[in-house]
C-alpha cells in the first residue's frame, strides 16, 4: 500500500504581501459595474434595496434593516455573489420553444450554466412517461396529480428533498404535512454539507448551531478558519476578518489549498485599501495539512496546549465532562502519529498553539472542508474539544461557528426539516396534531437515493435544490430518481436535475416565486441564528403562472388532510403559519409578534453567553477523537496504468469555483486559482514532476466509479498529494463514501488516478 501522502509542502507564515496574489479587488468592482450597466440594472438595484434577505449565503444581509445592512445596521454589506444570484432571477421567462422544440436528450447535453441561462420558469410543465418533451399542464391537474401521488402509497414510500432557498414558513409546512401523513422522510441539502456540524456540536454542547453572533465575533482577537473558502462563498465574513486584523488580532487559516483571498482580500467595504493598496491582509498563519486530517491537526494543537501549560484547567473541570478521557488520549498519542497523519510538523503545531494561547478570545469557524469527510463529525468534535480546552467558549468573542452555505439552510433545520427531530419539537407537534408522530426513522439525502435505487420510494417532492447534481456517484443518482413514480420539482429556474433526474411516470416542473417576489411576508434564519423578515414583492414575469410555495404546500396539505386536526387550507395565510411556528419551534416564541412589531430577533437558547450548555448536566461533553486512516490506494485499485502511461494517485478535493453558488455556475473559469475553465485539475508542481506529467497537459482522471477525459492540469498552491476539481462535474468520479454519524459524503477526499502519456 502507498503511504497516505507524499512529503509535506506547506506554508506556516503566509507569503509576503508583495509575493502573494489576492482575492476580491477590481474583479468585484468590475462585476458590480457590469451588473449595474446590464439591461436588468435598474431592477437589480431595486431588488438590492428591497427589504428581503440575500438569496446567497447564510451570512447574507437584508430584511428590515434594508438590502445593504446587516443585523447590527452596518452598511455596505452586499457582495458580488448576491448580485449574481439576483441577476439570474431577473432573467426573462424561458422561451416556449425551448421545451416545445428541444427533446429531453438535447436538454441533457446542457451544462449547469447553460441550464441556468435558459431563463425563469413561468408556467407549470410535465414530462410524462415515454415522452421526449416537457409540456404545459394546468394547475388544477398539477394539484390533483400531486395529491394522488402522495395519497396512494404507504407513508414510508413518500419523501421530500429541500434546499435553503425557501422560507421558514414553507419549510414548516413541508415537514408538517409529511409528518401528519406518517412519514419522517425529510431529506435536506444540509445532509450533504453541515450535518456533521449539527450532530457534532449537539453531542458536545447540546445545540447544533453557531454559539457566536455577529456582535460577539466583533469582540474576538483570534479566529481559526478551517476548510473554508470564505472569499468566494461567504464574502461578507471577510469584512469581519479585515476588522479583526486591523485591531491587532490573529487569523489562523487551515486549508490544503492556499486560497488567494485568504492571504489578501479586497473588499468594497474598504475601497481605498482594497482598490489602491491591493487589499487587506487576512491570514496571520496558514497551514496546509493533508486533506481529511483535521482531527489530527486539532489533536496536535491540544497536545501542544497541554505541554505548554495553556489548558484552561479551571474552566475545563467546572464546565465540561469527559475531559479525563480526552486528556488521556492527548497524553497517549505520540507526536509521530499526529504529524504522520496530518503532514504538519510538531514545530508548526506548537507555533500555532502558541499564537492561539496568546489570544484573549478565539472563534473557531469552519465550512465544508471539515464536514465533507468520512470522519466529518469527528472533525467537528475535535474542534469543539479544542475550544473547550482553551476556554474559548461561552463568553464574548469566543466560541464555535460553523459557516453555513445556503441562505436559509439553518432555518430549515429549525423548522423541523430533518431526520433528527428534537424531542421538544416532536412533543409540540404531537400536541398540535393530536396524535403521536411516526417513530420510523426517515431517509436523509443519501439514504433517500439508496432507497429510491432499491425501488422503495414512489413519490418525491423537491422544494428547490438540485438533488441529482448535488449527489456523489451521478450515475447512481440518475438511476435512483428514474425508479420513483412521481417527482414534483418546485423551482424558479431550470437546472441539470430537471433533465437528468426524471421520474418513471410523471415529472412535474413547477414555477414558484423567489424570495423578493413572494406576495406575502416570509422569514429566514441566518447561520448566526438571526431571524429576518422579508417584505412582500412582485415579479417581473407579468404573464407568468407562478405560485408561492406556501400556497402550493397548503393546498396539497388540505387535499391530503382535509380540515382536521387543524385548518390546513388556512395555512395559506403565512401569519397563521408563524403563529404555529411560535408555539411549536424551540427558540421561536418571538415569531408570534413579528408581523406587528417588524422586529427581527435572535433565536433563543443558542448563543451561549455563559458556560451553561444545552446538555442534561449543563456541561460540555468531551470525548476522544480517533485519528483517521488516510491511506490512498495503489494505481492497481483503478485498473492500473497502461504501458507507456504516466500518472499518480491523488486525494481529490471537489469544490465550488469563485463564480459559483451551490450547483449553479455563473462563470466558467476561476481566475483566483488560475483555472481557466471547468474541465481542469489543480495540482502541486512537485507532483507534476514526480508523475512525469506536464503543466496544461490533458489527462484522464479515473475515479472509483467513473472517469473524466481531457482534463487540463493546472499547477497551483495546493498541498502535495492533493488535487482540486470543480463540483458538481467531478461527482461522476466518486462512489458515495459517507460519514457514518451524519450520512454526509466525503466530497473533500476522493481517491483518483491521474494518468496520461
Amino acid at each position: 500500500m502507498a503511504p497516505a501522502d507524499p512529503a509535506p509542502t506547506h506554508a506556516l507564515e503566509p507569503p509576503a504581501p508583495e509575493d502573494a496574489g489576492g482575492g476580491g479587488g477590481w474583479p468585484l468592482i468590475d462585476g458590480w459595474a457590469r451588473a449595474t450597466l446590464s439591461p436588468t440594472g435598474p431592477r437589480l438595484w431595486q431588488t438590492l434595496t428591497h427589504k428581503s434577505a440575500c438569496l446567497s449565503c447564510a451570512w447574507g444581509t437584508g430584511g428590515q434593516n434594508g438590502g445593504f445592512r446587516d443585523e447590527l445596521g452596518e452598511p455596505l454589506q452586499r457582495c458580488l455573489k448576491s448580485v449574481e444570484a439576483i441577476g439570474a432571477e431577473l432573467q426573462a421567462a424561458v422561451p416556449r420553444e425551448v421545451f416545445a422544440g428541444r427533446t429531453i436528450a438535447e436538454l441533457q447535453q446542457l451544462t449547469s450554466a447553460e441550464c441556468d441561462r435558459l431563463g425563469r420558469l413561468d408556467r407549470p410543465l410535465i414530462r410524462r412517461a415515454g415522452s421526449e418533451h416537457y409540456e404545459p399542464i394546468g394547475w388544477e391537474e398539477v394539484h390533483a396529480l400531486t395529491a394522488a401521488a402522495f395519497r396512494s402509497p404507504p407513508p414510508e414510500r413518500v419523501a421530500s428533498y429541500s434546499s435553503g432557498r425557501s422560507s421558514n414558513e414553507a419549510a414548516y409546512l413541508l415537514q408538517l404535512l409529511l409528518r401528519a401523513l406518517g412519514t419522517n422522510n425529510l431529506a435536506d441539502c444540509s445532509d450533504l454539507c453541515h450535518a456533521p456540524s449539527t450532530i457534532g456540536l449537539s453531542r458536545v454542547f447540546g445545540s447544533g448551531t453557531s454559539m457566536v453572533n455577529l456582535e460577539s465575533l466583533q469582540h474576538a482577537d483570534g479566529v481559526v478558519l478551517v476548510g473554508s473558502n470564505a472569499p468566494a462563498n461567504h464574502p461578507r465574513l471577510m469584512n469581519e476578518l479585515i476588522r479583526l486584523r486591523e485591531r491587532g488580532g490573529t487569523v489562523i487559516v487551515i486549508n490544503p489549498v492556499l486560497e488567494a483571498g485568504l492571504l489578501k482580500f479586497g473588499s468594497p467595504a474598504f475601497p481605498v485599501r482594497s482598490m489602491l493598496g491591493g487589499g487587506s491582509e487576512i491570514a496571520s498563519l496558514f497551514l496546509q495539512p493533508i486533506p481529511g486530517s483535521d482531527t489530527a491537526v486539532f489533536l496536535g494543537l491540544q497536545k501542544a496546549l497541554l505541554e505548554r501549560g495553556a489548558v484552561a484547567w479551571e474552566f475545563l473541570k467546572a464546565h465540561s465532562e469527559g475531559w479525563q478521557e480526552l486528556i488521556a488520549q492527548i497524553e497517549s498519542t505520540g507526536w509521530e502519529a499526529i504529524t504522520a497523519c496530518c503532514g504538519l510538523s510538531r514545530e508548526e503545531l506548537e507555533h500555532t498553539a502558541a499564537r492561539l494561547a496568546a489570544c484573549r478570545a478565539v472563534v473557531f469557524a469552519w465550512a465544508m472542508g471539515i464536514t465533507h469527510h468520512a470522519n466529518g463529525t469527528t472533525n467537528v468534535q475535535a474542534i469543539a474539544n479544542t475550544a473547550v480546552l482553551s476556554g474559548n467558549v461561552a463568553r464574548p468573542g469566543a466560541g464555535t461557528m460553523p459557516i453555513r452555505g445556503h441562505s436559509n439552510v439553518q432555518g430549515f433545520g429549525s423548522m423541523g426539516v430533518t431526520v433528527h427531530l428534537r424531542e421538544p419539537m416532536r412533543l409540540a407537534l404531537e400536541q398540535l396534531l393530536g396524535r403521536p408522530l411516526s417513530r420510523v426513522p426517515g431517509y436523509d439525502t443519501r439514504a433517500l437515493i439508496e432507497a429510491a435505487e432499491r425501488g422503495t420510494v414512489d413519490t418525491l417532492l423537491c422544494l428547490g435544490g438540485n438533488l441529482f447534481g448535488a449527489n456523489p456517484h451521478s450515475a447512481q443518482a440518475r438511476r435512483a430518481l428514474g425508479r420513483i413514480d412521481t417527482i414534483a420539482y418546485l423551482a424558479t429556474k431550470p437546472n441539470t436535475g430537471h433533465f437528468h433526474g426524471l421520474a418513471a411516470r410523471h415529472t412535474l416542473l413547477l414555477p414558484v416565486y423567489n424570495r423578493f417576489e413572494t406576495p406575502h411576508r416570509t422569514t429566514v434564519e441566518s447561520g448566526n441564528n438571526w431571524v429576518r423578515l422579508n417584505e412582500p414583492g412582485s415579479t417581473h414575469l407579468r404573464s407568468g403562472q407562478l405560485i408561492s410555495e406556501v400556497a402550493f404546500l397548503a393546498e396539497l396539505a388540505h387535499r391530503l388532510h382535509g380540515d382536521t386536526p387543524i385548518d390546513w387550507r388556512r395555512l395559506q395565510d403565512p401569519v397563521y403559519v408563524r403563529e404555529l411556528i411560535a408555539c411549536t419551534v424551540p427558540g421561536y416564541k418571538a415569531m408570534a409578534g413579528i408581523d406587528t412589531s417588524r422586529r427581527e430577533f435572535e433565536v433563543s437558547g443558542r448563543v451561549f453567553h455563559e458556560p451553561r450548555f444545552a446538555t442534561p448536566s449543563g456541561r460540555a461533553r468531551l470525548a476522544a477523537t480517533p485519528l483517521p486512516d488516510l491511506t490512498l490506494p495503489e494505481p492497481e485499485h483503478f485498473g492500473g496504468l497502461a504501458p507507456g502511461e504516466r500518472g499518480l494517485v491523488l486525494s481529490l478535493i471537489t469544490a465550488r469555483s469563485y463564480g459559483q453558488h451551490n450547483t449553479v455556475v455563473y462563470k466558467q473559469g476561476d481566475q483566483y486559482r488560475g483555472m481557466p475553465h471547468r474541465h481542469t485539475l489543480l495540482i502541486n508542481p512537485a507532483d507534476l514532476v514526480a508523475s512525469g506529467l506536464a503543466a496544461h497537459q490533458r489527462v484522464t482522471v479515473q475515479g472509483e466509479v467513473g472517469a473524466l477525459e481531457g482534463v487540463e492540469l493546472i499547477p497551483g498552491s495546493i498541498r502535495s498529494g492533493a488535487a482540486l476539481m470543480f463540483y458538481p462535474e467531478a461527482n461522476v468520479l466518486m462512489r458515495a463514501v459517507s460519514d457514518p454519524h451524519s450520512g454526509t459524503p466525503a466530497f473533500k477526499r476522493v481517491p483518483v488516478l491521474v494518468r496520461g502519456r
